[in-house]
Formats: C-alpha cells, structure tokens, sequence
C-alpha cells in the first residue's frame, strides 16, 4: 500500500513538472534596429517643415501690380484710367508691372488687345510700330445718329459714306480711292470694313454734344476713300458680324 502511494506521488511531480516546462515562454531574439530608416524619416520630416515655411514666407511676399479694367487696344497705353492696382504674390519668372511703373507704360504701346481683368506683364507694350502689315489709321469725326450708341474700342465696324452722290462727283480727288468711295457712296455698298481703335467723345468735360471722334484701322488700299469721306464729314459706320456685339 505505501509503495502505491509513492509510485502516486512521484507520478504526479513529475506531471506537474512537465505541465511547468510545457506552459513556459520560448526565448525570442532581439530586435534589429535600423538606424538608417530612423535617420531616413527625421530628414523626410524636416524637408516637410521646411517646405511648408517655404511656402507661407512666399504667400506673404506680395507685390502691388497693374490689372487692366477696361479694355486697351492694339497701339493704345495703360494709364490711371483704364487700370487698377491689385496684390499678388511675387515670382520672378514672372515680368510684372508694378504699380510704380506706371507712369513708365505711357510711351509704350500695347501690342495686341488687352481685355479687363488682365494682369499685364512687360511683354504685352513694345515701344515700336504696332500695326500689322498691311494696315493704315484713319482719324474720323462723327454727329450723333453716324455711329451705334453702343460703339466701343475693338469693334468691328462696316464704313459708309453717306454723303450725297453730287457732293462726292463735285469733289477735285483723283486716282482709284476717289472713284471708289464715289462709287460706293452711290451704290449703298459700304467702303471698307475697319476696327476701331480710340474713341474720345468731341465735347468737353462737362457737356456731351454727341460728336464723336475715333480712329480706324483699315487696309491701306482704303485708307484714301476713308480720309477723303471723313474730310467731307461724310462717315457713317455700322456694326458688323466680328464686332462682338
């Protein structure tokens, strides 16, 4: 009996040893550390940082620059009148004009139409000839009733000579202009078509008088049957398809 007692025994320590051996965690080895990465993600983060400081310093890096308000055409010059000044952030890929050039841009000349809400840039004016090949700038005066109310710079406009046909016959002019714009004065057909360059209203500051005087830009070949008409106060123009209105 006690020999079965202790076999019992010596049975269940070493059970119980075994359950202990079993139930204990296994050695794991160390972690690798990679300093590199480590390294790696702190300069990603600074490059970050700087960045973003890069980009707030620029936004508060403004400068006072020209926007155009109304619209300039081919030859004509910025001014007080026809521009504002507005804020914008400085790059210097960018040619500005700033707002203290202004006064510079009056013996420039813009080449092409600037239309309101543009910001000009140097290379907009040239100080050369700005009509294209081919063209000639007459000055014309017209009464109220010879021009559409509505008649705005860069119109694209039909030009009529509405004088009567004896008063153009009476005239002393010679060569193919003279009989062209008799010509067309009689038929209905208008002259030339143009584009209309500055405008100035004929009256003085305080009283309009409905006068109107105005530059066109027409082809040379017409250039003598327009001024000839003008000259004769016998100009009338109309919008045509291309005037944007």
């Amino acid at each position: 009996m006690k020999i079965q007692e202790r076999a019992g025994a010596g049975a269940g320590r070493a059970g119980a040893a075994a359950q202990g051996t079993v139930g204990e965690r296994l050695p794991t080895p160390p972690r690798e550390r990679k300093p590199a990465l480590a390294a790696l993600a702190v300069l990603l983060i600074l490059l970050g940082a700087l960045g973003a400081t890069t980009l707030v310093l620029r936004a508060g890096n403004r400068i006072e620059v020209v926007k155009v308000t109304q619209p300039i055409q081919a030859g004509q010059a910025v001014n007080s009148g026809n521009s504002t000044s507005v804020m914008v952030a400085d790059d210097s890929s960018i040619d500005y004009v700033r707002w203290d050039q202004l006064g510079a841009l009056k013996d420039y000349k813009a080449r092409t139409t600037i239309y309101p809400g543009t910001i000009v840039v140097g290379q907009m004016f040239t100080k050369g000839n700005v009509l294209p090949a081919g063209k000639a700038v007459v000055g014309v005066s017209l009464k109220d009733g010879q021009y559409p109310a509505d008649i705005q710079p860069g119109d694209t406009v039909a030009v009529y000579n509405v004088g009567s046909s004896s008063s153009s016959s009476s005239k002393t002019g010679t060569g193919a202009g003279a009989s062209s714009g008799s010509s067309s004065g009689s038929s209905g057909d208008p002259l030339t078509t143009a584009k209309v360059g500055n405008m100035k209203d004929a009256g003085d500051a305080t009283i309009s008088t409905g006068n109107l005087s105005l530059t066109l830009i027409v082809d040379q070949a017409d250039a003598a049957a327009v001024a000839r008409a003008a000259s004769d106060q016998a100009i009338a123009v109309v919008h045509v398809s291309g005037s944007g209105n």
